[in-house]
């Protein structure tokens, strides 16, 4: 274990040390024996107001490694719960996570620094604690992308190779991430401090979260009912930004689901290619319980269980506590549904609401569903079509009867929002991408990465979706469909 003491400053707090006893564990990281750094993020840090000459030193590196960490510093693993495919586990927690500590970055908003790959915790039960370098690739280039794409999400501050081999179903290079969050609050943090039947646990992780989330419903008569629907509109956003670009998460269960409505853990998750709802890509989802489709009914069950810990601080009478919250619960699809119609309006040019989107929009997905076409590539050829080139979208799109007689609908929609066509063609394109992580393009990258020790691929990628709405000639080939071949594409935890 590391007890070693960097001079360099973070400046951590630690607040959830602080104020919530019970729900972590003190425990130190343990030695990488040759790092090397990968990438570091100073777009980011910068963000953080951290001094990134410091940060890429050898002393930044040895911190980032595990191997040295700031006086600063408190290294934890967090203890939640949560069900795992729809089965409960009373006790998960950071089983290969440390949080190093708190900063206020430039908005003085407060972030978690965690390292995630960096040992065992007392809750990683039979695992090494440790990370190969492929994950800790794939979740840098998809968290940032994510970013890029304006999703909530939580972000990669570096990617290190430690320079040790772990034992997996191969022999494979170890790596760790750093990475940074508004706070690793899960509705299994609040499941966790429910099963100690201790209602006081409950209402000191709901406090925190409010004060450190949503400190606006402080002083609200009913703040714990305020939390809930706060919790709600965030995950509800959240998901419909996911399927509005074809986001599949792969692993929604609720340890995985963040009270602040960040994205969080990218194990198994994909981008969809060929617009398909049933698509899953979790080799371990074998029920398709977290399919594209199923996002958003997985969405308002998660919640509901969220809202089953809050009982006692919503009614001391508890059924009057469920008549409140169940009341809440019906009406999480409906909120869900006006942010998801809300981003398929943009996503076809209209700003403006009429009553006869949702069929417009819902005829089109039946389309594209029929045909299994490119999720992405037809809204950038919707936008192209409205400046005189339809070439795009009638390539995708076989049934040209069906889609001219959809297109005439469309085009007499968008003259009620009484705005240019090429106006509203690159309003499109701002929300639209034409780069997203195309399941092919990554694998090829993180394979000559891992494999060859090779990062020109990985970093070319990574570089082109930090402008996914930017069509750019030299990168035609990372907007071009996926290969036949990829449609039994598969992703693992990689844990």
């Amino acid at each position: 274990m590391v007890n070693n003491k960097s001079s360099l400053v973070f400046d951590f707090d630690h607040s959830f040390s602080r104020e919530l006893e019970g729900f972590y564990s003190y425990c130190q990281s343990e030695p990488s024996p040759a790092p090397q750094f990968l990438f570091l993020n100073h777009a980011l840090a910068e963000e953080l107001g951290l001094d990134i000459n410091l940060l890429g030193s050898d002393e930044g590196l040895s911190i980032l490694s595990g191997n040295c960490l700031p006086e600063s510093s408190r290294p934890l693993a967090q203890a939640y719960a949560g069900h795992q495919f729809g089965g409960f586990s009373p006790l998960l927690g950071d089983g290969r996570a440390l949080l190093l500590g708190e900063v206020l970055d430039l908005k003085k908003q407060r972030r978690d620094i965690q390292l995630k790959g960096s040992g065992r915790t007392p809750y990683s039960r039979n695992g090494d604690g440790k990370s190969a370098l492929g994950p800790v690739l794939r979740e840098y280039l998809i968290s940032e992308s994510m970013h890029t794409l304006c999703i909530p999400t939580t972000r990669s501050l570096a990617a290190v190779a430690t320079g040790e081999k772990v034992y997996r179903d191969q022999v494979l290079p170890g790596g760790i991430l750093t990475r940074v969050a508004s706070s690793h609050i899960r509705i299994g943090t609040f499941q966790y401090a429910a099963s100690l039947r201790d209602d006081n646990k409950i209402k000191e992780i709901a406090d925190y979260t409010i004060a450190r989330h949503y400190p606006e419903i402080i002083n609200e008569e009913q703040p714990y009912l305020s939390l809930f629907d706060k919790v709600s509109h965030a995950q509800a956003f959240l998901v419909a930004r996911w399927m509005s670009v074809g986001f599949i998460h792969g692993v929604m269960n609720t340890d995985n689901m963040t009270v602040s409505g960040e994205t969080i853990d990218y194990g198994p998750c994909a981008f969809m290619d060929r617009y398909d709802p049933k698509t899953v890509f979790s080799s371990i989802d074998s029920q398709g319980r977290y399919a594209y489709m199923n996002q958003p009914i997985v969405l308002s069950w998660n919640l509901a269980r969220l809202a089953e810990t809050l009982l006692s601080l919503i009614d001391p009478l508890q059924d009057r506590a469920v008549e409140i919250l169940t009341h809440k619960i019906e009406k999480i699809e409906s909120i869900y549904e006006a942010y998801w119609l809300n981003e398929m309006r943009s996503k076809i040019g209209l700003s403006l609401e009429d009553v006869s989107d949702a069929a417009l929009i819902h005829d089109l997905l039946a389309m594209m569903e029929k045909e299994h076409t490119d999720f992405t590539l037809v809204f950038r050829g919707l936008a192209k079509s409205l400046i005189g080139n339809s070439n795009l979208v009638l390539e995708l799109l076989s049934d040209h009867s069906e889609f001219e007689s959809w297109m005439s609908r469309w085009r007499k929609r968008i003259q009620m929002e009484n705005i240019a066509e090429e106006t509203i063609a690159n309003k499109m394109n701002r929300v639209n991408p034409i780069y997203i992580p195309r399941n092919h393009l990554v694998e090829e990258a993180i394979n000559m990465a891992v494999v060859e020790g090779d990062m020109k691929l990985y970093s070319d990628l990574l570089t082109v979706l930090s402008h996914p709405f930017d069509e750019v000639a030299e990168w035609e080939l990372y907007a071009l469909p996926a290969p036949l071949s990829d449609a039994a594409y598969k992703t693992f935890c990689g844990t």
